[in-house]
């Protein structure tokens, strides 16, 4: 890692310090704000772009390295990770696999945005690598599946609700439902009883009352809409979460990336990350 030389940053980490030690604040949270990191951005499509530019903006960190199969570099290889501190991977489902060997071959750290891949790739490899990965890097969709939670918690009291996820993204998007989508409905499941299993696509009659529908939405160039409906006969209940830009996935995903160099080997997502900034709240 290579230190931040201002003099006036110098004297903010030694604050930052002080306050960790005063008030016993685990050291892993505060430890990003303290290092400036290189970063590999691992896929240059529209997200990778936007990690990048918030990037740039905020001038804090370093790209270091892009792989970007249009690009110069097509293809990650373990030995282009030496030096690199973290990478951010929004590259394939195709892609993650050798990836994730690359990541672990090089002992690099990674922050996986990417969707539609297989997690099972991850069983048993929890001493070998440092993931955190997320079908969406948003602090507001993040809050969002927390009141999610919540209102599933109180729907589960009343028989006469039933629910449904629906989410609309830009036509240009390769998969269906969304990760966020099914971030969301297993979050109901986990918590509103009558719901046992996900249902995607378009049912062949009627749906059964223990599965959760997802209905999926391509048109024009919306970033990402994402709606949980409850509905009585008596009233309908919406919660409603709608992306204006991209910027808020990439700049959860900068956060992230702060957050996992500073964190043991082990195999973590969003919510490890928002358990270990708001603690028991």
């Amino acid at each position: 890692m290579r230190r931040v030389e201002s003099s006036a940053l110098i004297f903010y980490h030694l604050f930052v310090i002080i306050i960790t030690l005063c008030y016993n604040i685990d050291i892993n949270v505060i430890f990003c704000y303290i290092l400036t990191m290189k970063i590999a951005l691992v896929g240059y499509g529209r997200m990778g772009k936007m990690v990048h530019s918030l990037i740039n903006e905020a001038g804090e960190h370093e790209v270091a390295l892009i792989v970007d199969p249009l690009g110069n570099v097509g293809k990650l290889e373990s030995s282009m990770l030496a030096g690199i501190d973290v990478a951010v991977d929004f590259s394939s489902s195709e892609a993650v696999p050798e990836n994730i060997r690359c990541y672990a071959a090089a002992g690099c750290p990674a922050v996986i945005g990417t969707t539609g891949w297989d997690h099972s790739l991850l069983d048993g490899a929890e001493g070998d690598v440092r993931i955190i990965h997320s079908g969406n890097f948003s602090i507001g969709v993040l809050v969002f599946l927390r009141i999610v939670s919540g209102a599933s918690k109180l729907i589960d009291a009343f028989d006469q609700y039933d629910a449904a996820v629906v989410e609309t993204h830009h036509s240009a998007k390769a998969d269906h439902p969304s990760g966020t989508a099914l971030m969301i409905a297993s979050n109901i499941i986990g918590n509103l009883g009558r719901k046992k299993q996900i249902g995607i696509g378009c049912p062949d009659g009627r749906i059964a009352d223990d599965v959760l529908e997802i209905s999926s939405v391509r048109v024009g160039s919306a970033p990402g809409t994402h709606t949980v409906i409850f509905d009585s006969d008596a009233d309908t209940i919406e919660l409603k979460h709608t992306a204006r830009s991209r910027s808020g996935f990439a700049a959860g995903a900068i956060k992230a990336a702060e957050w996992i160099i500073g964190q043991e080997n082990g195999i973590y997502t969003m919510d490890d990350f928002m358990a270990d900034i708001l603690g028991g709240r």
